[in-house]
């Protein structure tokens, strides 16, 4: 058996070594563009609970485990970081009360955070780090069966972990192209092979500063987005219903025949129990039909139901990794504000003349983030909570954000947070353009998203290495035009691909067009892209030039 300060040093030591190593799983990355970072968001979710857990005194390793869980979730960046987090979630759950722990308890408790991830995403894809974690915990279970020792079953755990890692290109088509494993398992079998160190020989693996390569340039790594780890869905049906159940003693019904009933019927669904109730979230076309059902498990305590508007999946958008300790000790130093108004807004982007931009627009805090560079759900948090309204509309422009965005709304205690799920920079900047002061909170959500799902985003990046992506070959430096999502273009010039790419966008019901420049364009080149642009489309749309300041990005283009 161990205590507390085993399992304090072992996740100290897993921490440890997937920051040592957070550039091996960036580059398993598959898409070409310089804007994934895998292996960034693990290693500072990892951190946030290595600094939490550095100051932890307890030998009891329930509370190890219930500290961990806890700042992993306020520390969670991007969507393997939130994964991450719901996996010792559950296996904090599982481990609740325990002072020590045998290798059957760590397995079963890591068969908890399984459930838990599991349950958290809409559409589970196998060949991710979803498939790592499950397989790893059916090995330590089998291992417990025979031999209930610590380092033997975590070995088991371990071997288990990195058998499925090698097995995820057989799962996902785009791995075994690329002739990669999944990045996001990589991580996870980092974490927990530095566990291991400690269980098996009680050495926690040192930190190397050096391998963070915090003086390098974003740019100048090598961020790959990690497409088989997106897990973020589109809602589609339009009632978010919200109810709390106070539980019928006499009722025989579990909470889980409760979720199958709703997850039937809607989609993002979340049920959340206890001795006493049952709080519950589903997004639905028939809210009547779950009100009905929850009645059979005792009286309804609260219901909320409002209305949403179908989503539409877009591209994602970039940020610089360089400003990320900066930023983080900004956040931190925010202070709380009284919620005194009824309204208040959160943007995340990253450039200076986008920060200005959304700003001027209303926003209260604008926090630096993108893709390469993921804010935790806490810097999200503190950014709420220095917002004066009694009411945050958070806009994450960003796709691999809003799952951390999501984390923090049952967080900001003493105000109510609504999670606008825009996905690009151009939606989010229409939403904050369509803001109306006569509407309630709630109906500016559905109308700001309304206006936001009618926006085309394009980019113009760069390809950071040689590769074949989608059919298409590029080399390292060859200039790429994407619309929303999806590579179009491959050429030379940065000015020659926005034109190109932004021609290619105009429909004949187009009216506007935003060109938005970024920190490696000149004044000079975003004229000659701006007088091109208005010399094709004539008179009949409106072209507008933004000096945006984004890294990575040559160029951001809004189509509506």
């Amino acid at each position: 058996m161990i205590n507390g300060t085993t399992l304090r040093d072992a996740l100290i030591s897993g921490s440890h070594n997937i920051s040592r190593q957070q550039q091996l799983v960036n580059d398993l990355n598959i898409f070409p563009v310089p804007d994934g970072d895998t292996g960034t968001n693990m290693s500072m979710t990892m951190s946030a609970a290595c600094r939490q857990l550095a100051q932890e005194t307890s030998g009891n390793a329930g509370q190890v485990a219930k500290t961990t869980a806890s700042a992993l979730l306020r520390g969670a960046r991007g969507n393997s970081g939130v994964i991450l987090s719901l996996l010792f979630r559950g296996f904090a759950q599982g481990l609740e009360g325990m002072e020590k722990v045998t290798g059957s308890d760590l397995a079963n408790a890591l068969g908890l955070g399984v459930e838990a991830a599991y349950k958290a995403v809409m559409k589970p894809t196998e060949g991710t780090i979803l498939t790592v974690a499950r397989i790893a915990c059916e090995k330590g279970k089998t291992a417990a069966a025979l031999d209930d020792d610590v380092a033997y079953v975590w070995s088991a755990v371990c071997q288990g972990a990195e058998e499925a890692l090698e097995n995820t290109p057989e799962l996902l088509h785009v791995l075994k192209k690329a002739g990669v494993v999944d990045a996001g398992g990589k991580g996870l079998c980092l974490i927990f092979d530095g566990m291991r160190s400690v269980l098996e020989t009680g050495q926690i693996i040192p930190i190397e500063e050096s391998s963070v390569n915090r003086s390098q340039p974003a740019e100048e790594m090598d961020f790959f987005r990690n497409a088989a780890a997106e897990f973020d869905q589109d809602i589609t049906l339009p009632y978010c219903t919200e109810f709390i159940i106070g539980r019928e003693p006499s009722c025989t019904k579990t909470p889980a025949q409760l979720r199958s009933f709703l997850e039937d019927m809607g989609d993002c669904v979340v049920v959340v129990d206890d001795e006493e109730i049952i709080k519950v979230h589903v997004h639905t076309e028939n809210p009547g039909n779950a009100l009905q059902e929850a009645l059979t498990y005792g009286s309804l305590l609260t219901v909320k139901i409002e209305n949403m508007q179908e989503q539409h999946r877009l591209a994602a958008e970039a940020n610089d990794l360089a400003k990320e300790e900066a930023e983080a000790k900004r956040l931190a130093a925010l202070e709380p504000a009284e919620p005194t108004e009824e309204i208040g807004f959160v943007a995340v982007c990253a450039g200076d003349g986008l920060k200005t931009l959304f700003t001027d627009l209303g926003c209260s805090q604008v926090v630096s983030g993108g893709q390469t560079m993921n804010p935790s759900t806490n810097d999200i948090l503190a950014a709420v909570r220095a917002t004066p309204a009694k009411t945050v509309l958070v806009l994450p422009n960003n796709k691999n954000i809003i799952m951390a965005a999501e984390q923090a709304v049952p967080l900001a205690e003493d105000r109510k947070v609504i999670i606008l799920p825009t996905r690009t920079i151009p939606q989010g900047l229409s939403a904050m353009l369509s803001y109306d002061p006569e509407r309630s909170p709630a109906d500016n959500a559905l109308w700001m998203m309304e206006n936001a799902s009618h926006v085309n985003t394009g980019l113009v990046t760069f390809a950071a290495r040689d590769s074949e992506f989608g059919g298409h070959k590029m080399k390292e430096g060859d200039i790429l035009g994407l619309e929303n999502g999806k590579l179009e273009l491959i050429e030379k010039d940065p000015v020659h691909t926005a034109v190109k790419l932004t021609r290619s966008m105009i429909r004949r019901n187009t009216s506007f067009v935003t060109l938005i420049y970024g920190e490696e364009v000149t004044e000079t080149q975003a004229e000659e892209a701006y007088n091109r642009i208005k010399a094709k489309v004539g008179n009949d749309v409106e072209v507008t030039l933004i000096h945006g300041g984004q890294p990575i990005y040559y160029f951001i283009v809004s189509v509506e």
